[in-house]
This record gives C-alpha cells, sequence and structure tokens, in this order.
C-alpha cells in the first residue's frame, strides 16, 4: 500500500472523527454523567475489538510469510535437482555415443586383463600372509625367551637386594662412630682430591698468566718503535699528480698518476720498510678488545700521517664503539652470510656486501664507507693460505694494505681507496663524512675490513675514543696481563693454603678410622663377608642382566622383522585393493555401455520429472507470495482502523476530563475565541484533507457547532483535542509501518 496515500487517509480520519467526537461532547454536555461513562466504554471496547482484529491479521499475515519461505525453499531445491538431472543427462548421452560395439570390445578386453592383475595381486597376498605367519611364530618364541630371561633377572635381582640388605646389617652393626669415620674419611680425600686438583688448575693458570705477561711486556718493548718507523712518506710529485687526478679523473691525469706511483714494485718496496720486531711475534686474538684498540690507532696514525703529507688539518679518529660496530658488522653480513670478498684465487670473490652496507648504515643512522685488503692472508701461485695470527701478522697486515692501497689501486677501482684516505668532508662522492672514525676487523676468510663512520652524538661512535698514542694502547696490554697474573697467582696460593688442610683431614680421618677398626674386627669380619657375597650376587646379576638385554634384542629384532613382514602384506594388500578397484570401475565401464539405453532413458525421464517439479515448486511460490500480499493489505487495514479507534478513545476520554473539570468563568474566557475556532478548523481541513468529499463533511460538521458563547468556549476545546489526536494518530501509523515491514 503506498505511504502517502495511506497517511492522507489516516488524515481524513483523524479529522472527520474530532468533528464527532466535537458533536458527541456538545451533547454530552447537555446531557448527563452515566450518558458520557457509556460513550467512554463503547470507545474502549472499539479499541480492544480493532487491535483483536489487528492480531489476528498479524497471524495471518506471519503464516503467509512462513509459507512464502518454505514456497521459496522448495524452488530452490527443485532448481538443484534440475541442474543435477541435466548434468545427469548430458552423461547418460556421452555414454551412449560411446557405446560402440568396439568400445564395448575393448572395454570388456580390459576387464579380462584387470583380472589377471587381480588374480596375481591375490596370489602375492597369500603368500606374504605366510611370511607374516612364520615371522609371528618366530617373535612369539623369543618372546617366550625373553620373558624367562626376565624371571631369571628378577630373581638374581632379588639376591642382589637380600645381599645388600646382609651387607647394611652387617655395616650397621658397627659403631656409629665408625660410620662416621668412614665418611669423614671418604669426605676428607674427595676435599683433598678437588684441592690438589685446584691448585694444578691455577698453577697452569699463573703459568699462562706469566706467559702473557712477558708477551706484553715484549710488545710495550717493540710497537712504540715499530709506530714510529712505520710510516709512509709519499712523494712531492705523487701527492701532486693524485690531487690533480682526484680533481679532473681523467684518463690523462690517470696516466700520470700511475707513472708516478710506479705500481705494484713500489709497493713492495714500502713493505720491506716494514720492521720486523721477533717481541711482535706472540700469538693474539685479533677480537681482543686491547688488540683492537692497538690496530686501528696503528692504521689511523698511518691515515693521519699521510692525511698530513697531503695538506688535510682534519684527522680521523679511533674509538672502542666504531670497533664494536665494525667487528658486528663483519660477523654479520660476511661471516654469517658467507661472504668471501675476495674469493679463494683473489678473482673470484663477492666483493663489498653493498647492501650489507646500507643496510647497517640504515640500523645506525649514519654514513659509512668500506675499503678492504688481504689481511692475514698471503697470495702464493694464486691460491690464498691463512697466515699465523701474530701481533705481527696483524700489524704488518694494516701497514701492506694501506700502501697497496695508495700505489696499487689502479684499473677498475680507480683509485677509490685511495681518494676515501685523501677526501674531506666526502668519500667517494658521498656527503656525510665530517667525523671519521675508523673501526678495523678481520672476517673468518682471514681478510681485513676498514669501516670509516661519520660519528655523531646520536650513533655515539666516537664515544670511548682511544688515544692516538700506541704505547698506551700496548702499555694497557701489559696492565692487563700483570693484573691476571696477580690475581692467578692469590688464587693459586689459596688453592695450595686449602690442599695442605685437606690433606691434614684426610691424616686425622685415617687415623681414627684404624683406631675404630682395631676395636671392633668382629664387626669388620662380617661386613666383609657380606661384602663378598653382595659381589657374588652382583656378578650373577650382571650375568642375567646381560642373558636379558640378549634375549630383549633377539625379541626386538623378530618383532621388528614381523613389522616388516606386516608393511609387506599390508602393501600387497593396498596393491590388491587397488587392482580390485581398478577391475570394478572397469566392469562398471563395460555395465553402462551395455546398458546405455536403460541408462539413458531413466536419465531423461529423472530430467523430466525433475522440470515438472520445479514448474510445480514455482506455481506454488507465486500462489503463495499472492496469499501474503492479500494478508499485508488486511494487516495494514486492520491497524489503520485500530489506531482510529485508539484516537477516538483519546478523544472522548479528553472530552469527558474537559467537561468535568471546567468552570463558568473558564468558558466565559474562552467564548473570545470562537472566530478563532472557525478558521482554525478550516485551516486545518484545508492543510491536511485533499479529497473535496472529504471538505464537504468537515464543512457540515462544522455548520452543525453550536453558535453560543459558552458553546463556542467549548468547541474550541474539542477542535484543540482534535488537533492533538490527530498528531498522535499520525505518529502511530509511522510505528505501524515499521512493524508491517519488518
Amino acid at each position: 500500500m503506498n505511504k502517502k496515500k495511506m497517511i492522507r487517509l489516516t488524515a481524513l480520519v483523524g479529522v472527520a472523527t474530532a468533528t464527532g467526537v466535537v458533536a458527541e461532547a456538545n451533547q454530552a454536555h447537555a446531557a448527563t454523567t452515566t450518558t458520557t461513562e457509556t460513550t467512554n466504554q463503547t470507545t474502549n471496547a472499539s479499541v480492544e475489538s480493532t487491535q483483536a482484529a489487528v492480531d489476528a491479521a498479524q497471524s495471518t499475515f506471519d503464516t503467509a510469510q512462513t509459507s512464502v519461505d518454505s514456497a521459496q525453499a522448495n524452488v530452490t531445491s527443485a532448481s538443484n535437482n534440475v541442474t543435477s538431472a541435466s548434468a545427469a543427462l548430458s552423461s547418460a548421452i556421452a555414454n551412449k555415443e560411446a557405446a560402440t560395439s568396439e568400445n564395448i570390445a575393448s572395454a570388456t578386453s580390459a576387464v579380462s586383463s584387470q583380472a589377471v592383475v587381480v588374480a596375481s595381486a591375490s596370489q602375492a597376498v597369500s603368500e606374504q600372509a605366510g611370511v607374516v605367519s612364520a615371522a609371528a611364530s618366530v617373535q612369539a618364541s623369543a618372546q617366550a625367551e625373553a620373558t624367562s630371561a626376565s624371571a631369571s633377572l628378577s630373581s638374581s635381582s632379588a639376591n642382589v637386594a637380600s645381599a645388600t640388605s646382609a651387607l647394611s646389617a652387617a655395616e650397621a652393626a658397627l659403631t656409629s662412630d665408625q660410620s662416621t669415620a668412614a665418611n669423614n674419611l671418604s669426605a676428607a680425600e674427595s676435599a683433598a682430591s678437588s684441592a690438589s686438583a685446584a691448585v694444578s688448575s691455577d698453577q697452569a693458570a699463573v703459568d699462562n698468566a706469566q706467559a702473557a705477561v712477558a708477551s706484553a711486556q715484549a710488545i710495550v718493548d717493540a710497537v712504540a718503535e715499530v709506530q714510529s718507523s712505520d710510516v709512509i712518506n709519499m712523494s712531492v710529485a705523487y701527492i701532486t699528480a693524485l690531487k690533480n687526478y682526484l680533481a679532473n679523473p681523467s684518463s690523462t691525469n690517470a696516466a700520470a698518476l700511475q707513472e708516478v706511483a710506479k705500481g705494484a714494485d713500489y709497493v713492495k718496496e714500502l713493505q720491506q720498510k716494514f720492521k720486523s720486531d721477533a717481541s711482535l711475534d706472540v700469538v693474539v686474538d685479533p677480537s681482543d678488545p686491547t688488540v683492537q684498540e692497538a690496530l686501528s690507532v696503528y692504521a689511523v696514525n698511518l691515515i693521519n700521517h699521510l692525511r698530513n703529507q697531503y695538506g688535510l688539518t682534519t684527522a680521523f679518529g679511533a674509538s672502542a664503539n666504531a670497533n664494536v660496530a665494525a667487528i658486528d658488522f663483519v660477523k654479520k653480513y660476511y661471516d654469517d652470510e658467507d661472504w668471501n670478498i675476495f674469493g679463494t684465487t683473489g678473482s673470484d670473490g663477492k666483493g663489498h656486501n653493498k647492501n650489507g652496507l646500507d643496510a647497517y648504515a640504515d640500523q645506525l643512522n649514519t654514513s659509512i664507507a668500506e675499503d678492504a685488503g688481504s689481511g692475514l692472508t698471503t697470495w702464493v701461485n694464486g691460491k690464498a693460505t691463512m697466515a699465523t695470527t701474530t701481533l705481527h701478522n696483524l700489524l704488518y697486515a694494516v701497514y701492506s694494505d694501506i700502501a697497496t692501497m695508495l700505489f696499487d689501486d689502479g684499473g677498475t677501482n680507480n683509485w677509490s681507496h685511495a681518494q676515501s684516505i685523501f677526501e674531506d668532508g666526502t668519500i667517494l662522492g658521498t656527503d656525510g663524512f665530517n667525523n671519521v672514525y675508523l673501526g678495523v676487523a678481520f672476517d673468518k676468510y682471514g681478510y681485513a675490513h676498514y669501516e670509516l663512520y661519520n660519528a655523531t652524538e646520536g650513533n655515539h661512535l666516537g664515544n670511548n675514543a682511544y688515544s692516538l698514542d700506541v704505547q698506551t694502547a700496548a702499555q694497557a696490554l701489559l696492565t692487563n696481563a700483570q693484573a691476571s697474573l696477580a690475581s692467578a697467582k692469590a688464587s693459586l696460593q689459596r688453592m695450595t693454603t686449602n690442599l695442605m688442610v685437606a690433606k691434614a683431614a684426610v691424616v686425622a680421618a685415617q687415623n681414627q678410622l684404624a683406631a675404630l677398626e682395631n676395636s671392633s674386627a668382629n664387626d669388620l669380619v662380617a661386613v666383609t663377608k657380606a661384602r663378598t657375597q653382595l659381589a657374588s650376587a652382583e656378578t650373577s646379576y650382571q650375568t642375567a642382566l646381560a642373558t636379558y638385554k640378549q634375549k630383549e634384542e633377539a625379541l626386538k629384532k623378530a618383532g621388528d622383522n614381523l613389522a616388516a613382514a606386516q608393511a609387506s602384506l599390508e602393501a600387497a594388500q593396498a596393491t590388491l585393493a587397488t587392482a580390485k578397484a581398478k577391475l570394478a570401475e572397469l566392469e562398471e565401464t563395460v555395465a553402462n555401455l551395455t546398458n546405455a539405453d536403460q541408462l539413458l532413458a531413466a536419465a531423461q525421464a529423472a530430467y523430466e520429472q525433475a522440470v515438472a517439479n520445479l514448474t510445480t515448486a514455482t506455481g506454488n511460490l507465486g500462489a503463495a507470495q499472492v496469499d501474503l500480499a492479500k494478508a499485508e493489505s488486511q494487516l495494514a487495514l486492520a491497524e489503520d482502523t485500530a489506531e482510529q479507534a485508539k484516537v477516538r478513545a483519546a478523544i472522548a476520554a479528553q472530552v469527558d476530563q474537559q467537561l468535568n473539570g471546567s468552570t463558568a468563568n473558564d468558558r466565559q474566557s474562552a467564548g473570545q475565541d470562537a472566530t478563532s475556532l472557525k478558521t482554525n478548523g478550516r485551516a486545518l481541513t484545508a492543510t491536511v484533507a485533499t479529497a473535496s468529499a472529504a471538505k464537504q463533511k468537515q464543512g457540515a460538521n462544522q455548520g452543525r457547532l453550536p453558535q453560543t458563547d459558552a458553546d463556542n468556549q467549548e468547541a474550541s476545546t474539542m477542535a484543540l483535542v482534535g488537533l492533538g489526536m490527530l498528531g498522535m494518530a499520525t505518529g502511530l501509523y509511522g510505528y505501524k509501518k515499521k512493524k508491517l515491514t519488518k
């Protein structure tokens, strides 16, 4: 039902109802109170009657909706059945087309062949079942022997328990002092043994610490001289050629620089100038913090000396934080990733790990440049061999690498290593290197990595800076070694004292035990006898245990053999099942081809029946939808009638209250609004009611209103009540529509 149309209808009924109730109210004013009560009872009965009609219409509507839902489900089911029947019909048609005599003959032949396969598989299953039976027999025999061995072991165990109990009783016969003395002796001997081991361990630690002090002293004596003598001096011509090239890397300037640098021969000449001192031939750990400090300070001093010759006033720095970052980077992106920068021959390496550099720069939020050298690796006949890791090797590796970067860096590298050393505020064209700190690390292949970091307050890479005096680093190494030696000596002294006390306790316990043994010889004899019996019982137990283990092993082997045979049987059964399934499939194919006409006829009949069922279900759905529409219309009409009855009842109640509660003065003062009542009544009709017949009815009702002052007062009151009830009816209609369309 059209919502707009229903609103108009409700408004008309509301106005008419208000007008009628006003007329009734005028009559009631002249009538008795009993008449008013009767009117109220009548309107209330009408409300109850119309609400009952609404409930009945709602029930009819719900039943119709259920019928529609059921019919829709039937249509869906019938449609699915048509789809399935159509597919079955297509399959039957295809089967009919394939049912040629040649195909039937071929399928029949396949059945015969598969029957042979099934027979063979069945024979294999029978044979394997025999194997399983034999294995089960062997397993049962092994189980019996294992059970017997277990019983023997239990008996031997009981004998051991009995002998142990006897020994416990014999030992209990000794005095508590005897037992205590023995325990004291055992504890004393154990403590003495532990103390002796601790003394031996601490003595070894002292020996190692003394050796470390000797090595550190040698480093202190030699490293200062090495730092002062191991410098690289560049010629004025080289510096000029390098500046020209870095300012303009043309082929002409590159050739001039290569000519002045003299290439590999000059590198060898520089390497031969490295001071070799026997005091440096001490084995060290390249990742040791003290060694790291010495190496980075040594490398930075070499580089800063070169930068000074070049005319630069800004120097590189060295710090513990930069070294830690370098070690972490090399481990993560070279060692852990098996990244061999030079390879095994020098020409098959992966080069710099650029992705790793980018990632680590992001992690530290700074700029990073990396130089790399042969480090601890010496190139011999095109193959790399790892040299012994001594302080001499490490210092020489750093010296040789930096020399090589200066004078033998032509070709595809375009002197990039030299550029990284002599640029200021930028490295290889990348800005952001205004405070460079160097970290040195060696990868697991022996190659050296020189990481150049731009240190900031945010990344803390310049924190824990080293003094660039290499003598300080060497002295720290000696100080640490001496402290370790002093600690080892103190520990050795404590352990030696403990050993002396422990040995004295052993002697005292032995004396106490000897005294008690002399006074309790008989008890000791009983204990000795019980111990002998226990030893015999334990020997018998070990023999029974060995037999039990042997039988258990045999049982396990028999079980494994049985399991293997059963697995083979299951495999043969699976093969047989597969062959039977294939045979059944082939037989079904023959049956389908042979009975193609009957299968097609059945599929055709099923399809036609499904279509007929769908047609019936569709018709039932249409009928149910018609019933639902009727029920919906009846429900709407019943609800409208109920709302009108409620309006009439509400107006009647308001009128009754006004009539019973008003005074003569109220009616006289309200008389002044009589003219306004008529005007408002006509305006109400013009605004809400749109049908001309309704206008006429409204006018007629107004014409019948009394024109006295008192009556005008009552009419004004009734008109206002009617207008309020009209608004109420319109609002209630909106609620009714929500319920209807739920």
